[in-house]
């Protein structure tokens, strides 16, 4: 076959490959190259779009009443999904890491099998990245369930809801929805409003 013909046929194919890689990337914050899937997010480094997306979101929520915003948005979802804030569930994946990454010193991620397991899930960007964004928010909701006794204690109302996610009828039909809720319990359990980032 002719080179120039097969360049005809490659270029648009390569180019329509391209374009669909950079739009189906999530960036954080609208940094160019964030994401947990970006080779430049560099996860835990002082130098990447990681680091830059962690200095946004630490100014984000400096203080409680920002905080308690996010918990209280999260915990009680609109029942609209496109009136929900944060509108980038990629920020709320930020917020959990950098609070798991802090809970590791002090222990309010759960200790060992805890939330910093879930954390390292998050970095290797397969678990929470790959297959549809159902099936991969489905799993981030199993796997923090999984973990919330070590938070709670075991009668508590807390760990009921967190159970019932899935099940009920708005989580169990409404992804968006239970991760949403989960990630406010797990941070409300956590004391994120307190404590920080």
């Amino acid at each position: 076959m002719n080179i120039l013909l097969w360049v005809s046929v490659l270029v648009p194919v390569i180019h329509s490959f391209s374009l669909h890689m950079i739009s189906s990337a999530k960036s954080i914050y609208g940094v160019k190259n964030s994401g947990w899937k970006s080779p430049q997010w560099n996860w835990g480094y002082a130098v990447g779009t990681g680091h830059d997306c962690a200095a946004i979101c630490r100014r984000q929520y400096a203080t409680r009443e920002s905080r308690q915003t996010l918990v209280s948005q999260l915990l009680e979802p609109d029942a609209d999904p496109a009136m929900r804030l944060p509108k980038d569930f990629e920020e709320v994946k930020l917020v959990l890491a950098l609070a798991w990454q802090r809970g590791r010193w002090d222990g309010s991620d759960g200790g060992e099998g805890g939330y910093g397991e879930v954390l390292r899930l998050m970095a290797e960007a397969k678990r929470y990245e790959d297959g549809s964004e159902e099936e991969c928010s489905r799993r981030l909701v199993e796997d923090m369930q999984d973990r919330f006794p070590l938070l709670v204690d075991n009668v508590s109302l807390e760990l009921r809801e967190m159970r019932q996610l899935l099940d009920d009828d708005i989580g169990g039909k409404d992804i968006d929805y239970a991760r949403r809720k989960c990630c406010g319990l797990v941070l409300d359990a956590m004391d994120f409003v307190d404590r920080g980032l």
